[in-house]
């Protein structure tokens, strides 16, 4: 059984809507439960206001938890040796549904995944999809995506892009990602 955690907003912050993927502006105060910390990202409940938010690694510290280390400067970053593909996978693991306790790779969201050589270092791209096409959270799930894999020395570029084909199914995800949502 999920442990939660209620909380209270220290300062304003700017949140996503779950599933719309809009940006808002809840209110220092406004008391949230967190349902899911997951990924250096946080889904919050706001009951006094209904609906699920997505908070990003940021503004941790405006709901009492410790944000993430800065990421090294991007322009002190060397391309001495070529990006590895693992690195790359391990990256798209700590990216979560904000609905779902698991991470994109694990649900069979990425579909390609390809490294190419670029001046100065690598371009990655990869293809993913979602588990629903009309989710809004598609967009910011791909720029988390983008971001963490951007965060990776010796990669100039990432190119994330949502397809739909073929569509997504439930027999894609990992057997860990089955028993995880108890569907084995």
């Amino acid at each position: 059984m999920p442990r939660y955690e209620e909380v209270e907003l220290r300062r304003d912050c700017e949140v996503v809507e779950i599933p719309y993927g809009n940006t808002i502006t809840l209110p220092a105060g406004t008391p949230l439960v967190i349902t899911q910390a997951l990924g250096d990202m946080y889904t919050v409940q706001a009951p006094t206001i209904g609906g699920l938010y997505r908070l990003a690694a940021k503004d941790a510290d405006a709901i009492g938890k410790q944000p993430p280390a800065p990421a090294a400067a991007r322009a002190g970053q060397a391309a001495a040796a070529p990006v590895e593909e693992a690195a790359v996978w391990e990256q798209l693991r700590c990216v979560y549904d904000p609905e779902i306790p698991v991470n994109i790779v694990d649900l069979g969201l990425v579909y390609d995944l390809r490294i190419e050589p670029a001046e100065g270092g690598s371009r990655v791209y990869v293809a993913m999809t979602l588990t629903a096409p009309g989710c809004g959270m598609g967009p910011v799930i791909a720029e988390d995506a983008k971001r963490r894999i951007e965060s990776l020395p010796g990669v100039v570029e990432a190119i994330v892009d949502v397809v739909f084909d073929p569509p997504w199914n439930p027999s894609m995800m990992s057997e860990a990602a089955r028993l995880e949502l108890g569907m084995d």
